[in-house]
Formats: structure tokens, sequence, C-alpha cells
């Protein structure tokens, strides 16, 4: 049995999800927990208080929700923090001033611009705008590393001109064994992500290749997420996980209770 450790409500500024029908889409596929992680983006460009979360809110319905729902699901605090040199502090705040179960630190700005926009490809090749993204992540990890996992690692391919349709990996595998080689330093995991299926992507994110080579180079924390903003993307194609982490050398995964790692065995 399975946890979906990433999703969204309408807590995050780009959701309109109730709690209540995230909860029943998780119970109606058998998972035996989820984690709400909704988003903190500070200094999200064009749009700054998009992306700031109402943390007394969020919490307390969070919590309410533990409370009620406990003998059909397991519900976990969790949040998706977006990282960016220069908010090190407001984040670092943000992490330790709440009690949370699980912190993903993901890119979602790139030197002031969100890749999801177009105008972060503009005049440029797709391979160098792809690039700058993986370098930014050494950037954040450079300053920031109060995090369980890095979320959806390649993230930017969801978004690219022609999305993974010309990604190959092996091209910025310098950048990418560094960002992997950092987090197993730092004793951080990464995440299956299957919203790269939702995109279709044909893959999860990151691909497949980069969950093994982070298993290669002696990573051990792995969690299970669907990034899902609505009810009917809960555990989207999570059916493929099980065969996807034993593939990589994973025979559990990885779920966190007050910022500690619990290892759940697939059976």
């Amino acid at each position: 049995m399975l946890w979906d450790t990433h999703m969204h409500t309408h807590h995050s500024g780009d959701s309109d999800a109730l709690m209540p029908d995230m909860i029943q889409a998780a119970v109606r596929q058998n998972l035996d927990g989820i984690c709400f992680t909704d988003h903190f983006d500070y200094d999200y460009p064009d749009d700054p208080n998009l992306f700031l979360l109402d943390f007394d809110s969020y919490i307390k319905e969070v919590r309410s929700f533990q409370d009620t729902c406990h003998d059909r699901l397991s519900i976990r605090l969790g949040i998706e923090v977006g990282l960016q040199p220069h908010i090190t502090e407001i984040n670092r705040k943000a992490v330790t001033g709440h009690p949370f179960d699980f912190v993903i630190g993901s890119s979602h700005v790139v030197h002031g611009i969100d890749p999801y926009y177009p105008k972060y490809y503009k005049g440029r090749s797709e391979k160098t705008a792809y690039r700058e993204y993986f370098e930014s992540i050494l950037e954040n990890l450079n300053t920031y590393s109060d995090f369980d996992v890095y979320g959806h690692l390649d993230y930017v391919v969801r978004y690219g001109p022609t999305s993974n349709e010309n990604y190959d990996w092996r091209e910025y595998q310098d950048v990418i064994d560094e960002i992997l080689r950092k987090l197993v330093s730092l004793g951080k995991g990464i995440e299956l992500n299957t919203g790269g299926f939702k995109y279709g992507l044909g893959h999860p994110n990151p691909t497949e290749e980069i969950i093994r080579r982070y298993r290669e180079l002696g990573g051990d924390i792995i969690t299970i997420g669907a990034d899902a903003h609505k009810p009917e993307h809960v555990a989207f194609d999570f059916a493929k996980v099980p065969s996807i982490l034993k593939d990589a050398g994973f025979d559990y995964f990885t779920v966190f209770r007050e910022r500690k790692p619990e290892f759940v065995r697939i059976e």
C-alpha cells in the first residue's frame, strides 16, 4: 500500500481543491497515507502574493482532518517550499517556525522567472534553458538545505518548447551528478513525482535514469507523490511506482513524521 506525499489544495495559489475531496480520492485509491504539501513560494515573480501560505489556517485544517480521519487514512502535515538563494532566511523561519512532518524543497523560479512561462525560453536554446535550471538547483543547495527531499528535480522539462522530446538527461549529467552527490552528502532525498505522466512525458519527474543514478551514488531516501492539484490526480499512475522503484534499486519508499524518515517496504 502506497502513500502520496505531494499534493496541493485551495491553500496553494494554483489549486482550488478541497481537503475532504483530496482525502476521499486517496481513500478510493486505497492509499495508506497522504501528506499535504501546499506551496510557499516567497517573492514569486509578477505576482508576489500568489504563493504566500496562511500557515495558521492551513495547519488548523490539516490538524482537523488528522483528528477526524485517523481511522481511514494517515495524514501528515507538509509544505513545498520554493527555493531561491536570496530568500533563505525567510524560508528557514517558515520551516522552523511550524510543526511540519515533511518539507519538499523545489525550484520553481530561476533567476526571477518560472520555467512554466514561455518567456523563460525566449531568445535562447532549449538546452541552454534546461542547463540553467539545473545549475540553479546547485545555487540553492549551496545556500539552503533545511528540507527533506528535493522536488521534481527535472521540473523544467514539463514546460520547455518541445517538452522532453529532445531531452536526454545525459547531456546534463555533469551538473545532475553534482546535484545528486550534494543531496546524498547532505542526507537529503529526492521524490518519484508521477506528475510527469500526467503531463504526457511518459516518465516521472525526475526520469527513471536519474532516480537510478541517485541510488547508485548512495542515495537512500525516496518519496512518492503525484503533485496533484485536483482530486482526480491523487496517486496518478501509481500502478507504475513499484516497478520503477525496484528497477532503480529500491525495495522501499520513504515517508516522514516530524521530519524523520520512515522506510516502508514495497509489497
